[in-house]
């Protein structure tokens, strides 16, 4: 109790630490809006002045270069406002309101259950020895109200070791993150941070490790934790215990009774038992088990109050459905717990075996890998700055020149310095999406598509003309020359070469150049009898039992930057004589992504749809051509990830008949809606479920949970429970680093 007591204490001084830090951060960013609007006001007083001062050549050009200069500090102190806002008054205020109230509501559940425990003790004192039935009676009370106080105190303990261990890394990491963006703001100053930065640098190393071991630490508490409650369940409890890590391989077992699938559905009490991913049973002990499922990652489970008969629950596989019954509802939630938990133990399993197997089948090849041996470690093992740095032309800023820029406009692919950052921040995100490289999380999919472009790529696109027209580019400082060269850039295109659309009537052209993508749609959608069906995130090899000619293989991410008269294929003519729209469809399905930012620089619209092709959009080319990039790059655009063709399949529908898993994970992150139905009536579970695709069941499955979860909990526009996105940020990482895997769990599946 002194114990509990002095982390009480502790915890509540820390909560008063904390408000009073927020408030202060509030105040501090309102103070500095207000200085920034008070600094801009007297910017303008100077600049009315060097107006004024016209006659004075040397007093006006000094006035107008102060008045640039408080004009980039305002900028950047908007931008330090911004950072602090988010590290600092977010992070902290989330910290607050989120563990700190699960600890007091442990807290009061623990003092309630001590306040019950104390009055137990106290009526089971009072009670007379002649009174038999009033001593058995406070004898149960106070034994039932133990057990709960030894449940409850247990809860308690475990939430305040969790926030013990977070606490440490949530201020530091706020703080962290708060320190870097005054790095940022004090760029010209940086010398003055050079004694501090190495600090920090180690600093930022350690709190990654420090979350690590907090998570580890966390996970080892919760399973101590289970066990110990497992174990504490009284005799009639017994049955309730499963053990996923059994020796002998026996996750669950107990009577359970099963309705026969016969027409007059009889029910039978047979023993049933969660082992090596299946669900079985035994009318006798000496018979051999009867499969009812024979993959549990294929099969999903449900309450049944639908029937007459009470304690029922259904377990659902692609092929079949088994309705079982048990003794009691506690046995029937166990039951449940159990085949949800073995589902979740049997996908886990099958990860860590492929691993392994990776790592077996993989031995070294000396010199015959040693090409891209270092773009591997390019994607791996560097941070977002060095990787995306290392691109032809991002050492230094696309607009103006100025090395190791340190910012990046995402949709376009390029990197920036700080100030024309701010500069493309203005023009708006339909423009320019400006993300830190340094201060920003990178998703490894984005990672990717910034790494597939570059500035050089870009520049020969927006500054085709430069040269021709013979205008110079701004240099570092100059901010109104800055401004006025990205706007006739980016917004008014002044740059771009503008080619001659052919002579020949759109209809024409269309139905002609897209022939042969649509009898590569066709390929794909047309029934037939195919034996099996391959798919990634580089390519989709089709095979057919009557001979007829497999899809021929995507165009690689090495040959993005090949010369065009070097490429074969003859469905693709030459992107002069294009329209911008019809440009953009057919280079999404060729993975081509500077000709994608060619045509979208020509005014290409992002969902432009082919009449010729079922009003196919480039998002649906995307997914058809195998690549997450390609599709990353149309969502960053502007890309509806809900338009449908006329067969009502977006997106999502085609990633999943494809058997596209990482294109489906991005479209589920990206709001893709998964009720939607095609023409036939089928949503994209449906699909995944009659292809027994087992990570896209998963996924569609977990964003269904997800989704509903929020909705009954009124949690709108928020992400989700940490699992959740865990998960997705697992699959999101080995579709853009190891889309190998995703096509060997999905080969696996296809055997059941």
């Amino acid at each position: 109790r002194a114990a509990l007591e002095e982390v009480e204490g502790d915890v509540a001084e820390l909560e008063l630490k904390l408000d009073k830090l927020v408030k202060l951060c509030i105040a501090m960013i309102d103070t500095g809006k207000a200085f920034c609007v008070a600094n801009k006001q007297f910017m303008n007083g100077i600049r009315d002045l060097a107006q004024y001062s016209s006659n004075d050549a040397v007093v006006e050009t000094s006035l107008t270069k102060f008045s640039d200069s408080l004009q980039e500090m305002i900028n950047f102190h908007t931008i330090l406002f911004d950072q602090t806002q988010r590290s600092i008054k977010a992070q902290l205020q989330n910290f607050v309101k989120e563990d700190l109230r699960k600890f007091k509501d442990a807290k009061k559940q623990f003092e309630k259950v001590s306040e019950e425990k104390e009055n137990a003790l106290v009526k089971n004192a009072q009670v007379q020895r002649n009174k038999q039935h009033e001593v058995e009676e406070a004898t149960n009370i106070l034994t039932a109200t133990r057990k709960c106080f030894r449940h409850i105190a247990l809860d308690y303990v475990l939430q305040i070791n969790v926030l013990q261990s977070k606490r440490r890394s949530e201020i530091l990491k706020s703080m962290l993150s708060f320190m870097y963006a005054h790095l940022a703001f004090f760029h010209q100053g940086y010398d003055l941070f050079s004694e501090l930065g190495p600090y920090m640098k180690d600093l930022g190393a350690q709190l990654d490790q420090l979350v690590v071991d907090a998570a580890k630490e966390k996970r080892e508490m919760e399973q101590k934790h289970s066990t110990i409650q497992q174990k504490d369940f009284s005799s009639d409890d017994s049955k309730l215990e499963y053990n996923v890590d059994a020796a002998n391989g026996i996750v669950m077992e107990g009577y359970l009774f099963k309705r026969a699938s016969n027409a007059f559905k009889t029910w039978n009490r047979r023993w049933f038992s969660i082992q090596n991913n299946q669900l079985v049973y035994q009318k006798k002990f000496k018979d051999n088990p009867t499969v009812v499922v024979e993959d549990l990652r294929l099969c999903t489970v449900k309450h049944c109050e639908d029937i007459e008969r009470r304690f029922c629950f259904e377990v659902v596989s692609p092929t079949k459905s088994c309705m079982l019954q048990a003794d009691s509802e506690k046995l029937r939630q166990a039951w449940i717990k159990a085949v949800q938990t073995s589902i979740a133990t049997a996908y886990r399993d099958k990860s860590d075996e492929s691993e392994k197997l990776d790592k077996k089948s993989s031995p070294s090849t000396g010199s015959l890998e040693s090409g891209s041996e270092s773009k591997e470690k390019l994607l791996k093992g560097e941070s977002a700055l060095q990787r995306v740095q290392c691109i032809p032309g991002n050492a230094s800023c696309c607009d103006c020149g100025l090395a190791d820029p340190r910012w990046a406009s995402i949709n376009l692919g390029i990197t920036l310095c700080i100030e024309c950052s701010g500069i493309h921040r203005s023009l708006g995100v339909h423009f320019s999406k400006v993300r830190s490289l340094t201060l920003d999380t990178w998703e490894p999919e984005l990672l990717k598509l910034m790494c597939e472009l570059g500035n050089d790529v870009i520049n020969r696109v927006y500054e085709a003309k430069v040269e021709k027209m013979g205008i110079k580019k701004p240099q570092p400082g100059q901010r109104q020359e800055k401004e006025a060269y990205i706007r006739a850039k980016y917004v008014e295109r002044k740059f771009v070469d503008k080619y001659a659309i052919s002579a020949s009537p759109p209809e024409q052209e269309e139905k002609t150049v897209s022939k042969s993508c649509e009898e590569k749609r066709l390929s794909i959608s047309k029934p037939g009898p195919v034996t099996s069906l391959q798919s990634n995130d580089s390519g989709i090899q089709q095979s057919s039992d009557d001979g007829r000619e497999s899809l021929p293989s995507m165009v690689s991410a090495n040959s993005l930057y090949e010369p065009e008269g070097e490429r074969q294929d003859s469905a693709f003519l030459d992107s002069k004589h294009l329209n911008p729209g019809l440009q953009l469809y057919r280079a999404s399905y060729e993975k081509n992504l500077p000709k994608m930012a060619e045509a979208l620089a020509h005014g290409a619209d992002v969902n432009w749809a082919n009449l010729e092709e079922n009003q196919a959009t480039p998002l649906i080319q995307a997914v058809l051509g195998g690549s997450l990039v390609t599709c990353e790059f149309l969502l960053q655009n502007g890309a509806n990830v809900n338009q449908r063709d006329v067969q009502g399949r977006g997106p999502l529908h085609h990633a999943t008949v494809l058997g596209h898993t990482g294109q489906v994970c991005l479209f589920l992150k990206r709001g893709a809606n998964q009720h939607a139905t095609d023409e036939e009536g089928k949503d994209p579970l449906t699909i995944a479920v009659e292809a027994a695709n087992a990570d896209i069941v998963t996924l569609l499955r977990l964003a269904r949970m997800n989704e509903e979860m929020r909705e009954s909990e009124g949690l709108y526009g928020q992400p989700g429970d940490e699992t959740y996105q865990d998960i997705f940020r697992d699959f999101s990482q080995m579709a853009s680093n190891n889309p190998e895997k995703l096509n060997r769990f999905q080969q696996e599946s296809q055997k059941f």
